[in-house]
């Protein structure tokens, strides 16, 4: 099943003394989507945005924000990010004992409630929750760091992902995470992914950021219609 292409930049790569500015630029570019890398240098090892910082950022875009809580608790943190200004949460499934009640638990917040597989995480860990999903985010690297390499073996994952939505009759996105670029997103696409982050790759664009959306999202059209 085809579904809408959503371009959705990592702010990872931006210039951290003017995000707000940053995301102005972003937003005028047609991106989709901005997402917030949360990371706590617990379950990976960096520290970025805490909710002051995007709720900072909220009052100069209009475009749809989510945040990637690579955290070790984020239970604990949903409420903060959903007052920042996050219309979508992402939870890594590693890290909730109790996936089904987190994720009802960020439904009764009023916001979207997504999960995030690690590249070693198998489908079976949100097969029984899909119900209760909008989007589920594939890594395609370690998380934890921008700048890494694709790994293109996860596109299999991705075909399966998108095999049991589909036969399951789900309304539910599949989001990529990691090397999306040029020469990678055409891959993903073609597996059935949708929604796809670029961070390095996107800032790398010497024509800038629209051409780099615009270039972006013909080429997983493309691959998604062939």
């Amino acid at each position: 099943m085809k579904r809408p292409i959503e371009i959705v930049p990592s702010v990872l790569p931006a210039d951290f003394s003017r995000l707000g500015e940053e995301c102005v630029a972003l937003e005028a570019a047609g991106v989709d989507r901005i997402q917030w890398d949360v990371m706590d240098g617990n379950f990976v090892p960096n520290l970025t945005f805490g909710p002051d910082v995007i709720a900072a950022c909220r009052e100069h875009v209009d475009v749809m924000f989510e945040a990637h809580l690579m955290v070790a608790n984020p239970d604990e943190m949903l409420p903060n990010y959903v007052a920042a200004g996050c219309q979508m949460l992402i939870v890594h499934v590693e890290t909730t004992t109790h996936l089904h009640r987190t994720l009802g638990q960020i439904r009764e917040l009023g916001c979207s409630p997504a999960a995030a597989l690690n590249p070693s995480t198998p489908l079976d860990s949100v097969a029984s929750v899909l119900d209760m999903l909008d989007m589920v985010l594939v890594m395609t690297v370690n998380p934890g760091f921008g700048g890494q390499a694709y790994i293109n073996t996860m596109e299999s994952k991705v075909s399966s992902l998108r095999e049991l939505i589909d036969d399951g009759g789900y309304d539910v996105d599949i989001e990529v995470d990691g090397g999306i670029s040029a020469s990678t997103i055409s891959g993903a696409a073609a597996a059935g992914a949708n929604v796809l982050v670029s961070g390095s790759a996107l800032y790398k664009y010497q024509e800038g950021l629209a051409f780099g959306v615009q270039d972006l999202r013909r080429l997983a059209a493309d691959a998604q219609s062939g």
